[in-house]
């Protein structure tokens, strides 16, 4: 965004300041200025002179000698441009001095530092001076486009100028032009008037907005025009005016002057009109020719998909249902908020005008912009999100200048249809919190007063700020105290330290669990592996899963990167075997890996509410090690995090991508806290390892239930403790877990440990039979055992095997 200084001080005509205390003051206030241009920069000694005569020059075909009149004196200079010819008087020129300086040369590329013109001979002659153009003077013709494309400056006829007048004045180059960085949320500060607003509140200056005289004559607009909104949510406010009589003509020079500072070439009146309101107000504005609008009807609506349109600037854009559009009763005569139409331009014999100021949905003109690839300076503010109060005093100043530039004939009447009233923004009035936030001890009338600099007002009624709707910012009590620091000055703000108890960092309970995940796994040597939470529908037959399995009930993700990453897993082996696929065909002989990440487990499809994240802490690995190796690292991970008691394993889990012979659910007091076992041989060929791979995967959040860090200490046993082995024929289905729950069960308190040293299957033992081996370890906390009690805890134990049909081992 850029300004020129003068355009600032016409709202503001008490700014007496120089570019860089403007530059600095501004950006300490909130209004970051990246950098300025001053325009007289370079140039010096340069007064309006008049022509009194031109001669030829004696000895050159190209170069005249000209006397000119600078009221004190008559310099003579010669010059060769060809726009001052032998025999013409009375013109005025911009000329330099002795001694004086221009700021470029004649192919408008400015010299550092200026250059200096001094009194010299040119074929002979003397010359006293240089008579300059536009260029020369470190501007351009798209500043000044009365200007010659050669040739020196001539000031129009009608310049109320003098010889000896100050030229770089009269030229209005005592000036400089702003750049500005302005931030997304300030939608008011991407017009002028915005600016203006708060140069007036940064200098304690007077703010002067534009005074709006009502114009119209005695017709009525709805004799011309009317309005009918389709999509209302796109479109929540449009207004209308009409323009007859209308008069093609150049700008007034000021107005040229300002639309050229912000990079705006001047064209005529009636374009030059809409630009100007679009910057002065931050409102961009179309203008129709009406004699084009079939029907005398705007229509607001979609465009249909597939629909072609060719805008002002001669391309063809092929249109779809999302995309706004401004339409008579036949055809479409513009882009909403992007461009009008080749269809409804105006032209220099345009007779009846449509001024149009609108606003639009600024998320669907950013997305329509993309699409169509025409971003123009309208949709830049469209796209902002502009306030739809600022339309109807936009279009009527546009209808002001109209008339006052003698350019039209206004239409009585406005239409204004008006969806959407934005009404101000009203926040509860918190000085202490502001004075908290700000480290400040302000008095509350003090903070009223920074905040009425920028037209917040107070209702002590209420006790709120109401914030004007310009300003969409401000909503919140943080919002009031940013505007409170930025003029009471940042570097005012006195230095405190942090205030608050010190507490000591610590971890979420979740995060500690899985941290201790970590640190267990890699203990046991597996390395911690990466996969992505997306991935391809391809890997359910991969895994063998059933065509019914809930699993396959994957989330789409809307825009994927290909078909290999088009849904959201919901198990998380495919990403670890695909690592260990990898490290198998590189031929690493023994990879253990692991993965803490989540799966997204569908509630419903298509998706009504968010799915169910689930952490999930899975091992995998190949090589040395099998099932018991992977389950030993599982009920290290449970002994770490608290859980006590012996996990319950439940064999033929019935998943399809394990050995059918080798898996079991895990389960601790009844829940179940995932699985584990070896990977189906199909599985593992599909992948391309030719290991036996196991896994282990566990919910991290059932975990979650169960864990404890609480642990309690345990003294050093006191008294000797007693080892019994026994050895029993055991029938094959029963599982070594049935033992063990019978021997803690029958044990009691006196049973502190057993250990399974040894299973045999063989020609000794009968079909159907196996033989296993348990040491036992008896201790009490409170004595030397006795034989006696030993002996009891036996029996007991015994007792329960033969329930079971074991036999002792003979």
């Amino acid at each position: 965004m850029n300004t020129s200084l003068s355009w600032i001080k016409r709202y503001v005509p008490d700014l007496s300041v120089t570019a860089q205390e403007y530059m600095d003051a501004m950006t300490l206030s909130g209004t970051k200025v990246e950098g300025y241009e001053t325009l007289d920069e370079d140039l010096d000694k340069i007064v309006v002179g008049e022509i009194l005569s031109v001669e030829k020059h004696p000895d050159s075909d190209h170069l005249v000698i000209c006397q000119v009149n600078v009221k004190d004196n008559t310099l003579q200079i010669v010059t060769g441009a060809p726009n001052v010819k032998e025999g013409i008087s009375g013109q005025k020129v911009a000329v330099v001095l002795d001694g004086g300086k221009v700021a470029g040369g004649h192919d408008g590329k400015k010299v550092p530092g200026g250059t200096t013109i001094k009194t010299g001979e040119l074929r002979g002659v003397k010359s006293e001076g240089m008579m300059c153009s536009i260029e020369e003077m470190g501007s351009s013709r798209e500043m000044y486009p009365e200007a010659p494309e050669y040739g020196i400056y001539i000031f129009p006829e009608d310049s109320d100028v003098e010889p000896g007048d100050d030229a770089i004045e009269a030229l209005g180059l005592h000036d400089s032009v702003i750049e500005y960085e302005i931030t997304s949320n300030r939608v008011d500060c991407y017009s002028v008037i915005g600016i203006a607003r708060e140069a007036a509140a940064t200098f304690d200056k007077e703010f002067k907005s534009p005074v709006i005289t009502p114009t119209g004559n005695d017709e009525n607009i709805s004799d011309y025009i009317s309005v009918d909104v389709q999509d209302k949510e796109l479109c929540p406010r449009y207004t209308a005016r009409v323009v007859k009589n209308v008069k093609i003509g150049p700008s007034p020079k000021w107005m040229r002057r300002c639309l050229a500072s912000n990079g705006i070439r001047p064209i005529n009146n009636l374009v030059d009109i809409t630009n100007y309101v679009m910057e002065e107000y931050g409102q961009p504005m179309h203008a129709y020719d009406l004699d084009t609008i079939s029907g005398g009807k705007i229509i607001v609506r979609r465009a249909k998909n597939g629909e072609i349109y060719t805008t002002l600037d001669g391309q063809e854009r092929k249109l779809d249902e999302n995309i706004l559009m401004i339409c008579d009763d036949r055809e479409p005569v513009g882009i909403a908020g992007i461009m009008g139409g080749e269809n409804s331009m105006i032209t220099d014999h345009v007779h009846t005008i449509l001024f149009e100021a609108a606003n639009f949905d600024g998320t669907n003109i950013r997305l329509s912009s993309k699409r169509l690839g025409l971003r123009t300076d309208a949709s830049g503010k469209f796209e902002k999100g502009l306030d739809p109060n600022n339309a109807s005093e936009a279009i009527n100043r546009a209808c002001q200048l109209m008339e006052e530039m003698g350019a039209g004939e206004v239409v009585g009447g406005m239409i204004d249809v008006c969806n959407e009233i934005r009404e101000p923004m009203r926040v509860t009035f918190e000085p202490e919190r502001i004075n908290s936030l700000l480290g400040t001890s302000l008095s509350p009338q003090e903070m009223l007063d920074y905040m009425a600099k920028v037209e917040l007002t107070y209702d002590k009624r209420k006790n709120e700020v109401i914030a004007p709707t310009f300003r969409q910012d401000i909503f919140r009590t943080a919002d009031l105290a940013e505007e409170v620091a930025r003029f009471f000055g940042y570097d005012n703000i006195p230095t405190t330290l942090p205030s608050g108890q010190a507490t000591t960092g610590k971890l979420p309970f979740k995060l500690q669990v899985e941290d201790r995940a970590r640190d267990v796994a890699e203990y046991c040597g597996f390395s911690q592996g990466m996969s992505y939470s997306f991935e391809s529908p391809k890997v359910f037959d991969k895994l063998l899963l059933d065509v019914d399995d809930p699993l396959r009930k994957a989330i789409p993700i809307m825009n994927p990167l290909g078909e290999d990453f088009s849904i959201m897993r919901t198990i998380t082996l495919n990403g670890l075997l695909t690592s260990l696929a990898i490290n198998y065909n590189r031929r690493n002989k023994n990879v253990r890996l692991y993965e803490m990440g989540n799966v997204y487990l569908a509630k419903s499809l298509p998706l009504t509410e968010l799915p169910t994240e689930k952490m999930m802490f899975t091992l995998a690995m190949y090589g040395e090690g099998d099932f018991y190796d992977m389950k030993g690292v599982a009920e290290e991970f449970f002994t770490k995090v608290g859980l006590n008691k012996r996990p319950e394993y439940k064999s033929n889990a019935g998943r399809n991508y394990l050995h059918p012979g080798r898996q079991a659910d895990v389960y601790y007091e009844g829940t179940k806290l995932g699985f584990l076992g070896e990977v189906h041989p199909l599985v593992c060929d599909n992948y391309g390892i030719g290991e036996r791979t196991y896994i282990a995967v566990i919910d991290i959040p059932a975990v979650l239930e169960y864990a404890t860090f609480d642990h309690k200490y345990e003294g050093i046993a006191r008294f000797p403790a007693v080892t019994r082995d026994i050895s029993m024929v055991v029938q094959k289905e029963i599982q070594a877990g049935q033992i063990e729950d019978l021997l803690i069960q029958r044990g009691g308190n006196i049973l502190e440990s057993f250990e399974l040293f040894d299973v045999y299957e063989g020609h000794q033992i009968k079909e159907g039979y196996k033989s296993m081996a348990y040491s036992l370890l008896f201790r009490s906390k409170e004595k030397t055992l006795e034989e006696s009690e030993i002996t009891s805890a036996m029996r007991k134990i015994m007792n329960g095997l033969e329930s079971l049909g074991i036999e002792l081992r003979k």
